[in-house]
């Protein structure tokens, strides 16, 4: 099976080019969700790998996703439907992959997505839940980052762990509103 990029691969490798789905215009970054059926994985654990069925969930909106917008942990099931976190990136673009991590901004922010289809958005933030604030978040490998990579449960709350510009991790606790 001959499988294609589905975005613009330029910015990792150099001459490739863009490759946008179909009715896709934005070229920056965004969600998507794939799928792959539970008896072919029950089969045989490396057709995880064989996803198909693309479809997208978000595409940035906001200005502190101007950049680009990509997933954070896996998604948590709560009440209203999946709770993801996901990062957000803004800044202004540079010549080389170095001066660009120096000149933006990675904050967190959330969207739920629907319990019955996780490929539609049906609520999400408008502003960063999280952005860098305190000394180890702004200065670091990468200034200006706070990065979710985990969402736990301990008892009845809700903790957000999170990269600090690329030195430390944080954890966050996350309360609802």
């Amino acid at each position: 099976m001959l499988h294609r990029p589905m975005w613009d691969l330029g910015w990792i490798r150099p001459g490739e080019g863009e490759h946008l789905p179909s009715g896709v215009t934005d070229n920056r970054p965004g969600i998507w969700i794939s799928y792959v059926a539970v008896a072919d994985v029950e089969r045989d654990l490396r057709n995880l790998v064989h996803m198909g069925k693309h479809r997208l969930v978000a595409l940035s909106e906001f200005p502190f996703e101007e950049l680009k917008i990509g997933g954070g942990p896996p998604p948590i099931r709560v009440d209203e439907g999946w709770l993801l976190i996901h990062h957000g990136v803004a800044g202004k673009m540079a010549a080389s992959a170095f001066e660009q991590q120096q000149n933006v901004n990675y904050t967190a922010a959330a969207m739920i997505l629907s319990a019955d289809d996780p490929s539609k958005v049906i609520a999400r933030s408008d502003k960063p839940l999280l952005a860098p604030e305190t000394e180890d978040e702004i200065s670091g490998i990468v200034p200006n980052v706070v990065f979710p990579t985990a969402i736990e449960k301990i008892g009845d709350q809700l903790f957000v762990f999170y990269g600090m510009a690329d030195s430390k991790i944080g954890v966050a606790k996350l309360d609802r509103v």
